[in-house]
């Protein structure tokens, strides 16, 4: 008789794996390679149009998956983590109809590359390709469970809540050099949030090793300084390792105790993608070390030398996960890319229309007082806030005392215009808070909030500064519901003051820019100029679904002639809706913000002189923008002239009178016009402001140049 074969000594510490958890973890390992290589081939074939692939990353995200929980957890990927995605429930029918370009695509609907994740289903958020923009949003999400612990009505309105869970964010050891990272990390410490960020670090970004990238080559060192951040590093090619480290700091996030860094070594056996050569910067010999440490080599191996397997049944697992990618890839190839009649869905929402009669309500005064429209604008904010708990306010300086037992004393701060006093005071600093001096900080943070269900109302404190949060507005807030195909929205509203005409206002005070956001697509832009305007716009924006930006004047703050009634709790005006503020008939002005009042002025001086009768049309909105208003004016007069503030050139009085040009050019009888400040800054002298800028004796005069034309 044979004797039996002695069982395998297993090893001292699997990290409580068992065989079935590691079969599973090679499986996913080996789809997500295959899924890879299959994408390369049909690159070449021409049947997809990019490839960048997770490959030397897979054990990471199979290890780190296994801690967390889809329906309670969040996740933001970057672009290599395939094998994570699958691991928390995608397919590679998911990741194949995204390198097609299927409409059936979950992430994107055909409308981003592949290894762009997203799925809401599982918690994963829509991945972009601007590495970093992830890091402030994590920590939004994370925030937003946050507070919802603190204010109890916000938890009904999350899309998921748990008082134990996490957010995860993954990058690139290259991308922790983007200044967002360490905005991240200061308020994830700050907040002590429960946020895991798992620096990925295959020591290579494209070209640039980490030792360029990162002071003394290792992101983790640089980063002890940070009060209550749990900071671990690993083999990220060995599974048990990385399990074993990441259950450490998973538990420590959930446990509440801050936030936590995993640092995972690991590899890049592929170039950075297929437009990438790494031959060309990486020697044979660094490409042969790191073939050693490949992750699925070292699964392998760890099962059969565990007796978990043997290799010919490592073999079978291999061939049935290359039959099923090459299954999903077929299947993939045959479903329809979008029709070219979506090409516009899901820029806004499609269920609510701002621009809709459903936000025609009528004014309701209680008080007969003429209030500014600073007042009326934290009145609308007030109101709304007493509505909605999903609301929460923040920004620099907006509270009234970060320090809350100040309150007491002092009459508290409230935005250095005033426009959010009080509201700490009745609705609590969990509700009502400061940020730190980052704008990228503010919106980034708003995102992650408004992707849970929150509904921000964020304040950028100057236009002129709003610029490091134009990345998160443009290609972030502005994106993410075209990009993930309706999965996701932001309905954040970000309030900021703008504008000159301050007599010292300068360069950095006086700035306009309208333009540069009404030219990114899926984002509102809206600027009143009288206060009642003010509150009625306000609140359709914080009602609608989108993301707005909110532009206002800060010379028209507490000017007399603008003041109004408050239009009571319910007042909306819809956007797109011009107001005719002076009826006339003999010519069109156009214009919005701070040059109304100067341009029905100037049409007021025009009649009393001359007899000329000018039409003043305050556009409200710039998107969207009413054309209709316009054109029925035009029609009537026949003559038109756009007024406005920023600087002449590629400004919006470009595109108003190209458009007039293009479909009113039969009702002309003069050219269109525009004005607009000089092309150049607002200067801090006021002899030089004054010329910079419009004002009413210029209008006046090229009224009447336009009218005798």
């Amino acid at each position: 008789m044979t004797p039996e074969a002695p069982a395998p000594e297993a090893p001292a510490d699997l990290a409580g794996l068992d065989s079935e958890q590691l079969l599973r973890f090679y499986r996913t390992m080996v789809t997500s390679r295959f899924i890879d290589d299959r994408e390369i081939a049909l690159k070449r074939q021409n049947k997809i149009f990019f490839q960048i692939s997770g490959a030397g990353h897979e054990a990471i995200g199979v290890a780190v998956a296994e801690h967390m929980d889809p329906a309670k957890d969040w996740s933001f990927f970057y672009y290599r983590d395939r094998a994570f995605a699958l691991s928390l429930g995608q397919t590679s029918l998911d990741h194949m109809l995204q390198a097609v370009a299927a409409e059936a695509d979950p992430a994107s609907g055909g409308r981003q590359m592949p290894a762009h994740y997203g799925d809401a289903r599982y918690n994963i958020a829509n991945t972009s390709s601007p590495t970093g923009t992830q890091f402030l949003q994590a920590v939004g999400a994370a925030e937003a469970g946050y507070r919802a612990t603190l204010v109890e009505e916000m938890k009904e309105h999350l899309s998921s809540f748990a008082e134990d869970e996490i957010v995860v964010c993954t990058t690139g050891d290259g991308t922790t050099s983007e200044g967002e990272f360490w905005e991240a990390l200061n308020t994830a410490c700050n907040l002590k949030l429960p946020v895991l960020f798992i620096v990925e670090d295959n020591e290579y970004a494209i070209s640039v090793p980490v030792e360029v990238q990162t002071a003394g080559g290792s992101i983790s060192k640089l980063l002890t300084g940070f009060p209550g951040l749990k900071i671990a590093e690993c083999d990220g090619t060995d599974v048990v390792d990385t399990f074993r480290t990441a259950g450490e700091l998973v538990r420590y996030c959930r446990e509440r105790q801050g936030p936590a860094l995993l640092h995972a070594h690991c590899t890049r056996p592929y170039s950075h993608s297929m437009s990438d050569d790494e031959r060309s910067y990486r020697p044979e010999h660094e490409r042969e070390a790191q073939a050693q440490r490949d992750p699925l080599l070292r699964t392998r191996t760890l099962l059969i030398e565990n007796g978990f397997a043997t290799a010919d049944e490592l073999d079978a697992v291999v061939e049935e996960c290359k039959a099923e990618v090459a299954r999903a890839a077929d299947a993939a190839l045959e479903h329809p890319q979008p029709h070219p009649s979506t090409a516009m869905r899901d820029l806004f929402s499609e269920e609510v229309d701002p621009t809709s009669d459903d936000f025609a309500t009528e004014p309701v005064y209680s008080d007969d007082r003429a209030l500014t429209m600073v007042d009326l604008l934290n009145s609308c904010m007030r109101d709304e806030m007493e509505r909605d708990p999903r609301i929460v306010v923040f920004g620099e300086d907006v509270a009234d005392a970060s320090r809350e037992e100040a309150l007491e004393e002092v009459k508290g701060k409230g935005g250095v215009f005033k426009v959010t006093h009080g509201l700490q005071a009745k609705f609590g600093g969990d509700r009502v808070f400061n940020s730190p001096l980052a704008e990228a900080n503010i919106v980034g943070r708003a995102i992650g909030m408004a992707l849970r269900g929150l509904r921000p109302v964020v304040e950028i404190q100057f236009f002129d500064y709003i610029w490091p949060a134009f990345h998160q507005i443009r290609n972030e807030l502005a994106t993410m519901r075209y990009r993930s195909a309706g999965s996701f929205s932001c309905p954040v509203v970000i309030r900021t003051t703008y504008g000159g005409y301050l007599r010292g206002g300068a360069i950095y005070h006086s700035q306009t820019g309208a333009t540069l956001f009404t030219h990114t697509p899926g984002l509102r832009v809206v600027l009143p100029s009288n206060a009642e305007d003010a509150a009625g716009l306000l609140r359709t924006a914080i009602r609608g679904e989108d993301p707005v930006l909110f532009l206002e004047h800060k010379h028209l703050y507490r000017q007399v002639y603008n003041k109004g009634r408050y239009p009571g709790p319910d007042y909306m005006i819809p956007f797109g809706q011009a107001n005719i503020v002076r009826e006339g008939s003999d010519l069109t002005l156009v214009t919005c913000g701070a040059l109304v009042k100067r341009s029905t002025d100037a049409a007021n001086q025009l009649e009393k002189e001359t007899g000329i009768s000018a039409e003043v049309i305050d556009l409200r909105t710039l998107n969207p923008l009413d054309m209709e208003t316009i054109a029925t004016s035009v029609r009537k007069t026949n003559r038109v002239i756009v007024v406005h503030e920023d600087a002449t050139s590629f400004g919006i009085g470009a595109e108003i009178s190209a458009r007039i040009a293009d479909d009113l050019f039969p009702w002309l009888d003069a050219p269109v016009k525009r004005m607009g400040a000089m092309d150049t800054w607002v200067a801090y002298a006021p002899q030089l402001e004054e010329v910079i800028l419009p004002q009413t004796p210029r209008i006046r005069v090229a009224l009447e140049e336009l009218a005798r034309w």
